[in-house]
């Protein structure tokens, strides 16, 4: 397994997500509408946002244990059964921990 091209992808992968983040961040920061019609309109907005914020906040803590994984040289190998994950489960899913049997 080729472990060098695994963390770059996880390390590209979250230098995106921080940076849509920080975007994300500064659209629900911003000032609210003095309409009340639009400040609604916004706020149904901002709620799509911030879902959408906990799921790549998710996604972040996922890839932040697969890093660690790959340091502790653990990475590949199932969390719950030790067996190893196959290489085209980690080519599809770079952060998951789980085998394809375990996988939730």
């Amino acid at each position: 397994m080729d472990l060098e091209k695994h963390k770059k992808l996880l390390l590209d992968r979250r230098s995106e997500l921080t940076g849509h983040l920080t975007d994300l961040d500064n659209t629900l920061d911003e000032m609210p509408s003095k309409d009340w019609e639009d400040r609604a309109s916004e706020r149904q907005g901002d709620q799509v946002l911030e879902t959408l914020g906990h799921v790549e906040m998710a996604e972040l803590n996922r890839i932040d244990a697969a890093l660690v994984r790959i340091e502790s040289g653990t990475y590949g190998v199932c969390q719950v059964c030790g067996s190893a994950v196959l290489e085209a489960r980690l080519e599809l899913l770079p952060d998951t921990p789980f085998c394809k049997s375990c996988a939730p």
